[in-house]
């Protein structure tokens, strides 16, 4: 078993590595030269603003009086400037979104696994390309441009990461420290004889990363007063800046602005995806080499297409400052009609642009390499062992020939050994063919039909999460359908109502939903109201030892009651301190961790009984489930173990009703038991079917509340009672420890099904994984490699005890 898990393990994990050599390989060639026009640029110097997080509408939007909240740029757009809507692309995040409005390119696939601090590759920017740049904001963005500059010309001002705190009484101050740090750059400038030269050399960049916006968005909202008011702020603090830069460099007219966003917002306060309000980002642009505003005397029709986004944008930024690198990439195109310069530059910058891209087309030429190898194959002949050796020679041979990477000879030569394993137990599927027609033929197609229509459902479910809904409304009808009910009325429907109480959560939205956090706290009183129902059932079952039952007792009433109760009025006391702007409290800050440390440590300190041991996984999950909790998903746990207990049961009444021999009580059932794997016999059709049922629960875990595949489910919010200063590993951590309880339930409940349903009744088979489709393969890949992983998180935390002390033995005469 140990050489079947590793081998198992091993196979599935170079599987999942694989694609990334596949899929995420970095699109970006290097080795090109720069090309530049030999004309004049239209400005000496670039401001660039970026307001993070600024929706398009938030910032266009006027007042019912016709007022606007940014006065400003309202006349800069109105009077001096060119304006837009520029469109974002996905993922909406700030990395990425930074990348291509300062280096010309979407989203590198190569990223996937590096996060959004940095990208894997080395880029080229506008920055790089300057003379010299200098950057205040964010220590997430600027150091990303820094770090990839050739040369030491790029020179970056930023706060304490500390500062970016979602509790913050007035977020809106990073942007004040920004403006702040701007003003007394250019008043020292004035008195610093080496700085002030440097600053009146051409081709420099000032960059001004906004974060307030962001934060507040993410905080209160986009639609409240903090964002809104934050928008006012941005403004004064644009103009102010403005007046300064134009002070020090005397008006001589050769400084370019350019204000926009990197991704907007959605309603409820986060971004990632492709709704429009994260996508459509403000352009406001005026200063040497733009477009004035032109008055119109009637309004005209207006059709974008999405066609213009933010790598037109950096056209733009490495046109206004010529004299540097001007490209593009195939999707790009120069925005002529914001240049305010003479037909001659406008095409010398188009030819340009062309050259760069050529120059592009020829490097990625020269890098192409084709390999194209199918190791699917079907060995047939006698000498098994023989064959395979000299497959893998060819595959060898092959690979060395077009000089490849040492791991696609792991990729193509694992499949020789594994299709070895399957021929050689060819036997099983000979006896499975020889089988087939003692079956009539009806029964045959009907097994075919619910085959395919369940592995059906299990795929389109990763597309529509209501699809799981169905499957579970077809689940809860099984009693009925097989007999059970007349055997088990109360079992039956219970498990009639838990699978139709359960399939409601895929229907709920998972982005857009206002917290409530009145739901998690019904969720606590719910989940101590059924650990108080067991309590009081289990004493009608078989007894405990008396030193069991005492502390059994004691960790549930005490331990576990406490902690729900705790953790039910955690988050709601922390959401009105934070609506008070108050901060996140200590306290609630010692209780969450402590929680969440102690949920996998509390369980081993319990009985190793059957249901004693799954009340306690059950009841300290949910406590730190609660915590990460913001409305109804909180409901989830409490619901999904109900249903999870209740199979236990009926799964015994189904036992029971066929007849097989060795039942035994599940009250009495120890998970530290020993048990003889040697006794072993075939499948059944039932084994088959709770096996569907677990791979069913399996995915309604996972996309019964939105899953980590949705970067745009994501919710700050549900973090707070853990942290509230911006921490993307930390936060990140926390939401995959979400996403795995309801994982840890359904695990702990076939770890029970294991043991008295397999080897307690001599049952033992497997069945094939089923892949879903090649868009979901890294899910699918991920979750067969965490699945195996789990199984023994699950087996140690059901089976194993620890024992804080022992009562002494007393003797009696």
């Amino acid at each position: 078993m140990i050489t079947f898990f590793l081998v198992g393990l091993t196979v599935h994990v170079i599987f999942f590595l694989s694609i990334f050599d596949i899929y995420f390989t970095s699109p970006l060639v290097h080795g090109m030269t720069p090309q530049a026009t030999s004309l004049a640029p239209p400005a000496s110097r670039l401001v660039l603003v970026v307001a993070d997080g600024l929706r398009a509408d938030s910032l266009f939007t006027l007042h019912p009086d016709g007022s606007s909240r940014a006065p400003y740029l309202r006349g800069v757009i109105e009077e001096r400037g060119t304006w837009g809507v520029s469109h974002t692309r996905v993922p909406t995040e700030s990395r990425p979104g930074h990348v291509a409005l300062i280096a010309g390119f979407y989203e590198d696939v190569s990223a996937v696994a590096k996060g959004w601090k940095e990208n894997p590759v080395e880029f080229d920017s506008v920055f790089n390309e300057s003379r010299h740049t200098w950057c205040w904001g964010s220590p997430d963005i600027l150091p990303m441009f820094a770090k990839g500059a050739s040369g030491d010309h790029v020179y970056t001002y930023t706060y304490p990461a500390e500062e970016e705190d979602f509790a913050s009484t007035d977020a809106s101050r990073l942007d004040s420290w920004v403006f702040s740090q701007v003003k007394s750059f250019f008043q020292s400038a004035k008195s610093n004889s080496s700085l002030k030269a440097s600053l009146l050399e051409d081709k420099n960049v000032f960059f001004l990363h906004l974060l307030g916006i962001d934060t507040n968005g993410h905080a209160h909202r986009p639609m409240s007063q903090e964002y809104l008011e934050n928008i006012g702020l941005v403004d004064t603090g644009v103009a102010e800046m403005v007046s300064q830069v134009e002070d020090f460099f005397g008006y001589d007219g050769r400084t370019a602005y350019v204000f926009t966003s990197d991704h907007g917002m959605t309603n409820w306060g986060s971004h990632g995806a492709g709704h429009p309000s994260e996508t459509l980002t403000p352009l406001v642009v005026w200063g040497a080499g733009v477009h004035s505003a032109q008055r119109v005397t009637e309004s005209q029709p207006y059709d974008d297409g999405y066609l213009q986004g933010t790598k037109h944008l950096h056209c733009f930024l490495m046109t206004l400052c010529s004299s540097l690198c001007v490209f593009v990439f195939p999707q790009g195109v120069l925005p002529l009609l914001y240049l305010n310069n003479s037909d001659l530059f406008k095409a010398e910058s188009m030819y340009t642009n062309a050259i760069q891209v050529l120059e592009q087309f020829k490097m990625k030429m020269t890098q192409k390499k084709e390999t194209t190898l199918s190791f699917l194959f079907t060995p047939y002949q006698s000498e098994l062992i023989m064959l395979c050796m000299c497959v893998t020679v060819v595959i060898t041979v092959f690979l060395l020939i077009q000089r490849s990477p040492a791991t696609y000879y792991i990729y193509c030569l694992l499949p020789v050994p594994v299709w070895y394993s399957v021929l050689k137990e060819s036997g099983t599927l000979t006896d499975l063919i020889q089988s087939a027609p003692s079956l009539p033929l009806w029964k045959c197609f009907g097994y075919f039909v619910l085959v395919a229509f369940g592995i059906e459902l299990l795929v389109v479910s990763f597309f529509y999460r209501a699809m799981l809904t169905v499957g579970l409304t077809l689940l809860s009808i099984w009693p009925f359908l097989s007999g059970l009910f007349g055997k088990a009325k109360f079992r039956s429907l219970s498990w009639f109502l838990g699978c139709l109480f359960l399939s409601l959560f895929p229907l709920m939205p998972v982005v857009g939903r206002e917290p409530d956090i009145h739901l998690v706290t019904c969720a606590g009183l719910l989940t101590l109201f059924t650990s108080l129902c067991y309590l009081w059932s289990s004493r009608q079952r078989t007894p405990l030892h008396l030193s069991d039952r005492q502390q059994f007792v004691t960790q549930v009433t005490t331990v576990h009651a406490v902690l729900c109760v705790l953790c039910a009025y955690v988050p709601s006391l922390t959401h009105s301190s934070l609506q008070q702007k108050q901060g996140l409290p200590l306290v609630n800050q010692i209780i969450s961790w402590t929680t969440l440390g102690s949920s996998m440590l509390v369980p081993l300190l319990s009985s190793t009984r059957l249901f004693h041991r799954l009340l306690s996984i059950f009841l300290s999950l949910t406590a730190t489930y609660l915590l990460l909790s913001t409305g109804s998903e909180a409901l989830f746990p409490p619901v999904l173990s109900w249903l999870m207990f209740v199979w236990i049961n009926i799964e015994q009444e189904a036992m029971l009703a066929q007849g097989v021999s060795g039942r035994q009580e599940l009250s009495t059932i120890d998970f530290s038991a020993n048990i003889d794997i040697a006794k072993i016999r075939q499948l059944k059709l039932d084994d088959i079917r709770r096996s569907y049922f677990f791979v069913f629960f399996i995915i309604t875990a996972f996309f019964g509340t939105g899953n980590i595949a949705s970067i745009n489910s994501f919710d700050p919010a549900s973090v707070y009672c853990f942290l509230t200063v911006f921490n993307p590993f930390i936060m990140g951590g926390l939401m995959m420890w979400k996403v795995i309880i309801p994982f840890i339930i359904v695990m702990c409940t076939f770890e029970t099904i294991q043991v008295h349903f397999f080897f307690l009744v001599q049952d033992y088979g497997s069945w094939l994984d089923i892949g879903t489709s090649i868009s979901h393969y890294v899910i699918v890949m991920s979750m067969t490699i965490f699945l195996m992983l789990l199984s023994v998180v699950t087996h140690i935390l059901t089976s194993q005890r620890l024992i804080l002390w022992r009562r002494p033995k007393l003797h009696f005469p």
